[in-house]
């Protein structure tokens, strides 16, 4: 199964799966291909570091959306290497509906908090401050729907009464490095 990856920051959960694959926990998924938004991105160095291609491709103008050219220009790039897969592993754009039609069912999210809850920008931050006692992440399939596509797997996290914004947020991540590898090893 070839798998591409999108992230637009440092790539910890990129790493995650990345290292999984070395290890040969991913079953028959191999990531072929890693595509940032960001130029300066972190994601864009683990390329050299485990043997993947990873390319900056321009998005512009815009922050939180790919415009007409930058879809058609992704749509391109990724479909050039015939993925099985689109991990969106900390890609903050939101996708819209040519490009989900390009790779209808094919395309899968991590988000941080137990959706329906706390969907959008800063699930960490959402669960704290509305003060629930358990959160996590959600494996989902993308859709038009900002969040809001098919739960596929999800990972709890118990907030202690000792926990900070940043120890719910470093044990959130943990929970994240587990679960995407794992999902993506299943449906491989």
């Amino acid at each position: 199964m070839r798998v591409v990856l999108l992230g637009s920051g440092r790539g910890s959960n990129a790493v995650a799966i990345l290292e999984a694959q070395q290890k040969g926990k991913l079953g028959r998924a191999r990531v072929v291909q890693i595509f940032s938004d960001n130029a300066d991105a972190g994601i864009l160095a683990l390329g050299s570091r485990f043997g993947v291609p990873a390319t900056w491709l321009d998005a512009a103008p815009f922050k939180t959306k790919l415009d007409a050219e930058g879809e058609q220009r992704y749509i391109a790039a990724i479909s050039a290497c015939a993925p099985d897969l689109i991990v969106l592993a900390g890609f903050m754009r939101v996708i819209k509906p040519p490009f989900l039609a390009a790779f209808a069912g094919k395309i899968i999210n991590l988000h941080p908090s137990l959706l329906p809850s706390f969907p959008g920008l800063d699930g960490i931050g959402q669960a704290w401050r509305r003060g629930v006692k358990i959160t996590g992440c959600t494996v989902h399939g993308v859709t038009a729907e900002v969040d809001g596509g098919p739960i596929i797997d999800q990972a709890a996290v118990r907030i202690e009464a000792g926990d900070t914004l940043e120890t719910l947020a470093e044990k959130i991540h943990a929970a994240e490095h587990a679960l995407l590898p794992a999902v993506i090893a299943r449906l491989s």
